[in-house]
């Protein structure tokens, strides 16, 4: 393996404008050249005190925990996060506005100054229990050892049958008014959504844009009640069936109906169902709670004993700030217990 750059306890001037300048130039690369640390030598290099699954800004945030506390790591990530397709990530102060690819690649370069800290670019596929702690495989074929594990490897969103949708999402067919809301204010928006999750959503956008429509896409199954109190707010309600979203870029100008008919639109809020994009958790025994998230305590340890979760796939919370907060618990709470258990 490449020998790693040390990180100085005390940067001289020099040394801090040298890792500006580096910071800088791989925020000016495209993101799928970011670089990594590969193990070569997977036999004599296969086992280390934690495996983290999931290389995005939970799982790097566990890992410079991790590294800070002097324990060996090793991040495994496919290098397909959720949010690719997301144009800017807002609120988390010092990086409002970047995209989410500079976030996430200045953050590899910080962390990858950790010698404990490796990285391998792959897809975790499978996981046992073993004497020592954990086993995980890979697709390619590797297999790797450690006594801990941290899974990071958030969710997969399920598209509606919605020409046009998939193109949109993160980028103008939104999920969150707190992420996303400040860019789209006062603009023409929808809200697709139906029943009490129509209700709650319409109620909540309201403090956005008051250019708002609920998009039941079919028979509207909302109370009476709920319906006088939205349209009470100038709230209107759409109940024909949709076909699809019309879009430059993924940046919305239509949504079309099946009847032919259609409607200007610059955002739609669209909060989706989800999967748990790995499977390998809950078949090591973690339980999902009703929602089907990981089940964490306040550690961000699941209910398996040296198996922690953090990120996306815990939390219906989806945010950079909140999955950089998750990940630093779940690294600092992976070393303690790895610090007491060999004292």
């Amino acid at each position: 393996m490449k020998a790693r750059k040390k990180l100085p306890a005390s940067p001289s001037r020099r040394e801090f404008i040298k890792q500006g300048g580096l910071a800088m130039t791989a925020l000016a690369l495209p993101f799928s050249i970011t670089p990594f640390s590969k193990y070569d030598d997977m036999k004599d290099n296969s086992t280390f005190d934690v495996i983290i699954i999931g290389g995005s800004y939970s799982g790097l945030a566990a890992g410079m925990a991790l590294g800070r506390a002097l324990k060996k790591v090793l991040i495994i990530d496919s290098g397909k996060p959720c949010n690719a397709q997301t144009p800017h990530s807002h609120n988390f102060l010092t990086q409002d506005g970047n995209t989410p690819a500079a976030i996430a690649t200045l953050a590899k370069l910080q962390v990858q100054f950790y010698d404990t800290v490796s990285f391998f670019i792959g897809l975790a596929t499978g996981g046992k229990k073993t004497s020592s702690g954990f086993e995980i495989q890979t697709a390619s074929g590797e297999t790797f050892h450690a006594g801990q594990l941290i899974f990071a490897t958030g969710v997969r969103d399920i598209m509606p049958e919605i020409s046009g949708f998939s193109d949109c999402w993160g980028i103008s067919a939104i999920h969150c008014p707190y992420c996303h809301g400040y860019e789209v204010r006062n603009e023409t928006t929808g809200i697709l959504g139906n029943g009490e999750h129509g209700y709650e959503v319409s109620r909540l956008i309201s403090n956005w844009t008051k250019d708002l429509t609920l998009y039941t896409n079919g028979p509207s199954i909302l109370t009476p009640e709920q319906a006088e109190a939205i349209q009470k707010n100038r709230i209107k309600i759409v109940e024909k069936e949709i076909e699809r979203l019309e879009h430059v870029d993924g940046y919305l100008h239509h949504i079309a109906f099946k009847d032919g008919t259609r409607a200007p639109l610059k955002a739609l809020y669209a909060p989706r169902p989800f999967e748990q994009h790995c499977s390998i958790p809950e078949a090591l025994g973690c339980e999902l709670t009703e929602e089907g998230y990981i089940k964490v305590d306040a550690l961000q340890a699941t209910t398996i004993d040296g198996i922690f979760a953090c990120g996306d796939n815990t939390t219906r919370m989806r945010a950079v700030a909140m999955a950089v907060s998750a990940g630093t618990m779940a690294g600092v709470a992976a070393s303690k217990k790895l610090i007491f258990e060999a004292f």
